[in-house]
């Protein structure tokens, strides 16, 4: 498919996408119900579809991790449609009346939401991205392009066949797979401007700074998950254990598990024996700084380069730090931006964490883990943001609209 080809479907997409807009929120969450329904129903071919990629992604040598985001089960797949039906039932984020504003010449000024255009989404080896983004943007009355991965692909063409089984005739090129999945095509894409209004990429680092320099079209995107876990010196200390288990265990190949974790002088002697028993059984690999090694010392000593690190594995770097400002300035220094916690049982501690830490999602007492459009009831989200213009943190269907003003009148004219 050459380039004309593409802006021809583009053109149309944009036309279906002012017919989506209009539709019926009770008729789009009806369609939602119906892809759920589907979902579940291609099971069987999602599956197998799946079993395919996986084989190839063995073959050629990816790593566990890579192989556990590209790995769906029956439970994965019972997870993506249960996220489609969360998602119809939220309000839309549609028509809502942001500000009014009456003018004394009379002039009544409305700020109102509306849907950014028509996306494109750039993604990896996530196959449930593929539902997810499909159901967000219909849902916020978005065209969407998805580009999905080539170690993904026939995952990704098994779940769009069945969510586009219930996507109705005047809206089918609302939601369009880019088979295609070469360099060159994404490149000629993102110089596509005026017909393209936003593209995110939803994926490892390369992927996105490739998007980001080569884009000329304004995008959303997340940096690298390096979240911070910060425990207090009056931390109840198995809290803290549980903690940062699950925020470096349940999922490690994620961007919201962490990768460092911070532990306060006064604790250290106390907590870092007992993280390290539950680590070692869960086969984590620690890394320290030299105050770790001390209390620590069959550790391995961390590098520099360690500390700005997104492992996406079980591995972590361990810090004693002399207080909470010591933390936050290493978060500060350290951190993407991401996903911050810190395990307190004081609120004055907390308060001073919140107000001095700059990332998107920030925690006290609990998992990093939770940095999720689902978990934050949203129903689903495109990625994590850690930008500051527009959109920050999990990017669901609110950070998906823009707005316009509506300004009504009775004759008035401007002296």
């Amino acid at each position: 498919m050459n380039q004309t080809d593409y802006r021809e479907i583009f053109r149309r997409m944009r036309r279906q996408g002012r017919i989506l807009e209009r539709m019926k929120d009770s008729d789009i969450n009806s369609m939602l119900r119906k892809i759920a329904r589907n979902i579940i129903g291609c099971e069987s071919k999602i599956i197998a579809a799946n079993k395919k990629d996986i084989s190839r992604a063995l073959f050629s040598g990816k790593d566990a991790a890579f192989i556990d985001r590209l790995s769906l089960d029956r439970k994965r797949i019972r997870a993506m449609a249960s996220q489609v039906v969360d998602l119809s039932r939220l309000p839309s984020p549609l028509g809502r009346v942001l500000s009014v504003r009456k003018r004394p010449n009379g002039l009544n000024i409305r700020k109102v939401s509306v849907p950014l255009g028509t996306l494109m989404v750039i993604y990896e080896s996530r196959p449930n991205v593929t539902s997810d983004v499909a159901a967000l943007c219909l849902k916020s009355g978005n065209a969407v392009i998805l580009r999905g991965g080539s170690d993904a692909v026939k995952s990704n063409r098994a779940v769009y066949d069945a969510v586009m089984t219930a996507v109705p005739a005047e809206i089918k090129d609302a939601v369009f797979f880019v088979e295609d999945s070469s360099r060159r095509t994404v490149d000629s894409l993102l110089k596509m401007n005026g017909l393209i209004d936003a593209v995110i990429p939803r994926g490892g680092e390369g992927l996105i700074n490739a998007v980001v320099k080569k884009s000329r079209i304004p995008v959303i995107y997340h940096g690298k998950g390096v979240c911070n876990l910060y425990v207090h010196k009056d931390a109840d200390m198995k809290m803290a254990v549980d903690i940062a288990l699950n925020a470096k265990v349940s999922r490690p190949g994620v961007c919201n598990a962490i990768e460092n974790l911070l532990v306060h002088k006064d604790a250290a002697k106390k907590f870092l024996p007992m993280i390290h028993r539950v680590y070692a059984s869960n086969g984590v690999e620690m890394r320290g700084c030299p105050e770790t090694r001390k209390i620590l010392p069959d550790i391995k000593a961390a590098s520099p380069a360690d500390w700005d690190t997104e492992y996406l594995a079980k591995i972590i770097s361990i810090k004693v730090v002399s207080g909470i400002d010591d933390a936050c300035e290493f978060i500060n220094t350290h951190g993407s931006g991401h996903s911050e916690a810190i395990v307190a049982s004081g609120k004055n501690a907390a308060k001073t964490f919140f107000s001095a830490v700059d990332a998107a999602c920030l925690y006290h007492n609990a998992s990093t883990r939770f940095t999720d459009g689902g978990e934050f009831g949203m129903g689903a989200e495109i990625g994590i943001s850690n930008q500051k213009l527009h959109p920050r943190g999990p990017v669901g269907l609110e950070e998906l609209t823009s707005y316009k003003y509506i300004i009504s009148g009775s004759g008035q004219i401007r002296k």
